[in-house]
């Protein structure tokens, strides 16, 4: 896996990403690609201008932004089609009527690139196994030819389009050393944003400058925002405010009826019928709204703890200066 080309995603650079990983190394820059963008734009405003200049679709067209390209990094597909093209490659459209007719197997064939909302990514064959390399995955993943078919299958479906990419890939030390052997993956890459959450938890956890109390209180407050987040279900709310409230109402209703017993007429029982759609929910809404009272309480609790704390270190340290609290 080591010597596999891997770029991460940088900004919105995804397209010279994708170009790079297929191509297994930095052949483009955001410059380079820049520069194919601005002369595909001179070739259409020089078609454009075949019809006349004082034309108003002419006119029209020069207040138009780029649309090979924006400020974000974002390229087309005829950015990526003309940069392939300096390596002798094509593409083509995986779904397309003329490629669907040759009937070729996937694993037959040596790389697609995928797009979907302005996002590229490649997948690419190398020695004989296929690989995934998104550009949002913290590495490579590893694709077997059996659920090659159904991974592109599951991308259309979801909206991507897909380009197969015909012609003689440059030679990359990879594709060498995979000739000859082959690769298992214990664990499946994670997306770049998800790796990033879980190391910033666990350094937070493990920061000598957050005390044991802080990190049991952000654990409490993950829990309690579970648990609201568990009570709408199956509740039509306007906005946030409004769910938080009928969440902390429908706790302490809940509390109410541990305490005292339930009355069919009582408020809890109207909530409860009132945010269920089928009979099988309220036993599910009561067991959130129990949950959620045992949570808040230990939340509220621990706040209180600290306070308590807080206030005797007050105390002791007035004491320690020589000075005493207002009669």
């Amino acid at each position: 896996m080591e010597s596999i080309f891997h770029e991460k995603q940088e900004g919105s650079l995804c397209a010279q990403h994708c170009l790079n990983n297929l191509l297994q190394g930095e052949y483009f820059s955001p410059v380079e690609l820049s520069s194919i963008a601005h002369q595909l734009d001179e070739e259409e405003r020089m078609r454009m201008a075949e019809g006349g200049v004082q034309t108003e679709e002419y006119r029209t067209f020069l207040q138009q932004p780029s649309g090979n390209m924006d400020d974000s990094g974002f390229f087309s597909i005829q950015v990526i089609s003309n940069a392939l093209g300096v390596w002798g490659l094509e593409i083509v459209l995986f779904n397309s009527r003329e490629y669907q007719q040759l009937q070729i197997d996937p694993i037959h064939e040596k790389a697609f690139i995928c797009n979907y909302k302005e996002h590229w990514f490649t997948v690419r064959k190398l020695g004989q196994q296929w690989f995934n390399l998104n550009s949002l995955l913290t590495g490579p993943e590893l694709i077997s030819d059996t659920y090659l078919a159904l991974f592109l299958a599951q991308l259309q479906q979801e909206g991507y389009s897909i380009f197969v990419i015909r012609g003689s890939l440059p030679e990359c030390e990879a594709d060498q050393i995979l000739r000859i052997m082959r690769v298992e993956q214990q664990q499946r890459p994670k997306l770049i944003g998800e790796d990033e959450a879980q190391r910033m938890s666990v350094q937070q956890a493990s920061d000598p400058g957050h005390t044991a109390d802080e990190v049991l209180m952000d654990e409490d407050e993950e829990e309690l925002r579970k648990a609201l987040a568990l009570s709408r279900q199956d509740v039509e709310v306007e906005d946030e405010e409004a769910d938080l409230r009928r969440a902390i109402q429908l706790s302490m209703q809940g509390e109410k009826n541990t305490s005292g017993g339930s009355d069919p007429k009582s408020p809890s029982t109207a909530v409860t019928a009132g945010s269920s759609h089928d009979s099988g929910s309220d036993e599910k809404e009561a067991l959130t709204a129990e949950e959620l009272r045992r949570r808040r309480q230990a939340y509220f609790d621990r706040q209180q703890a600290q306070s308590a704390t807080h206030d005797r270190s007050l105390a002791d340290g007035e004491k320690d200066s020589g000075t005493k609290p207002n009669q």
